[in-house]
């Protein structure tokens, strides 16, 4: 008998090169060394026979992160977050600089990180470096050490470790990221027209919604495209929430801004007014808008003007999140998402005839295309052998105890939501939820 050629193969529907049909993937040493159609009669020692109704997937990619670990393990970590991502079919994830202490803004940060994440990790992980004032001499060692790119605030972040930047120092960062080919990702709010905005704070959605205007948001990134034009640095818009900014994002990438924009399952499927008075699980910075803008939002990603969709998973205790008992001004900000991204995105476009092959795109490949993930995000020869096994069609309600988030606290409690994961791939063999397998991935190293 002759040898066998392939440690696993594959056999089902997979997306491949933006269309699904029915092929046999070969994969020897967690790479797929081989596509065949069905039939051909691809041998390995591990033969998988994906059943009828479900779909082989290129392993999403997660560019925003928030593990929390080092030092705020207690609002997540990384064995809780890579577990969530692994259950959501997510294999790879990018991890921002903070809410960790240290925050990633030095070479010994990122080092401190890494050496806490080692042999803890379910799937794949990279790390963001952060810009703050006075930092710019590490942002050169932190390419060298392998960060995707750089983080800033144009607005408090939440956190004293990582303070805001001025448009000004926003400004000579991306002179300096542009000249090391990197990349500028920014929380585009203007700090200046929230102060102004009213803060009345208590239980009401509508007032929390009013105190972070979509003018703060608009103006900041007005702020990020004359960077980007001057300087030629390739910047990126996080977590868009205002559907006012799109024409503004689509002039820029017409006349040739380096620029992409990404957003979030939140804005994709919750409305402001459906939340809840004193509901403060639904808080999340920049808000939730109204429903009309959510449609602008769907527009601008079939258009386009925005690239990809990415969780921004944000945990935090729940004591933290349901701070003031109900005040929206006092609970902590942020949604976790990040094991339930791709059935709220998939039920959504489902409703709106949007296909698979788009979410996947928008989930995947997009996201690791940006940041330099180039093995990633799809299913090629050559490419990292990162799978996820779906069932489209079949449904689940959400029940936050179930999830492998480290808070049983979401938004979605109650949805019944479209496709589940039967199983997640990384390196060509099912992700073990008690065997951390995952790499601590460097930009630019294979």
């Amino acid at each position: 008998m002759p040898p066998l050629v392939f440690d696993t193969v594959l056999r089902g529907r997979a997306l491949v090169d933006g269309a699904f049909s029915d092929v046999e993937i070969g994969v020897r040493e967690g790479r797929i060394t081989r596509i065949a159609a069905a039939g051909t009669g691809l041998q390995a020692e591990n033969l998988v026979d994906v059943p009828e109704g479900e779909v082989i997937l290129p392993g999403l990619v997660d560019t925003h992160v928030h593990v929390n670990e080092p030092g705020r393990t207690e609002w997540e970590g990384f064995e809780s977050a890579t577990r969530a991502a692994a259950a959501g079919g997510v294999t790879t994830i990018v991890d921002m600089p903070l809410n960790s202490i240290p925050p990633t803004v030095s070479v010994e940060a990122l080092d401190i990180k890494r050496a806490t994440a080692e042999g803890r990790v379910f799937v794949d992980v990279g790390f963001w470096g952060g810009v703050i004032p006075g930092n710019i001499a590490e942002l050169p060692p932190l390419v060298e050490a392998g960060v995707y790119g750089f983080k800033c605030f144009l607005l408090p972040s939440g956190v004293d470790e990582f303070p805001d930047v001025s448009v000004d120092e926003m400004r000579d960062a991306m002179a300096v990221i542009e000249r090391l080919d990197s990349l500028l990702v920014v929380h585009a709010e203007d700090g200046h027209i929230i102060d102004h905005a009213p803060h009345h704070g208590g239980p009401e959605y509508s007032d929390f919604l009013a105190s972070r205007p979509r003018a703060a948001e608009d103006a900041a990134i007005a702020e990020v495209i004359r960077g980007a034009a001057d300087t030629g640095v390739k910047a990126h818009i996080l977590h868009l929430s205002n559907g006012d900014s799109l024409s503004r994002i689509a002039e820029a990438k017409a006349r040739g801004v380096r620029l992409t924009v990404e957003t979030c399952p939140h804005y994709l499927t919750l409305d402001a007014e459906d939340i809840p008075a004193g509901n403060t699980a639904f808080k999340c910075c920049p808000p939730i808008r109204e429903h009309a803008n959510r449609d602008e939002l769907w527009q601008g990603l079939e258009a386009g003007t925005i690239d990809y969709v990415v969780s921004d998973h944000s945990p935090s205790t729940p004591e933290m999140k349901f701070k003031g008992d109900g005040d929206f001004e006092q609970a902590w900000g942020g949604i976790s998402s990040l094991q339930l991204g791709l059935p709220l995105i998939w039920t959504e476009a489902k409703g709106r005839g949007i296909p698979l092959e788009r979410v996947v795109s928008w989930m995947s490949e997009a996201p690791a295309a940006r940041v330099g993930l180039t093995d990633k995000g799809r299913i090629a020869v050559g490419n990292a052998a990162d799978f996820a096994v779906f069932a489209p069609e079949a449904t689940f309600v959400v029940d936050p105890h179930t999830l492998e988030h480290r808070h049983p606290v979401s938004p979605y409690e109650g949805r019944v939501l479209s496709g589940i994961v039967r199983t997640t791939y990384l390196a060509g063999a099912p992700i073990d939820r008690e065997r951390p397998r995952g790499r601590l991935l460097r930009r630019g190293v294979a």
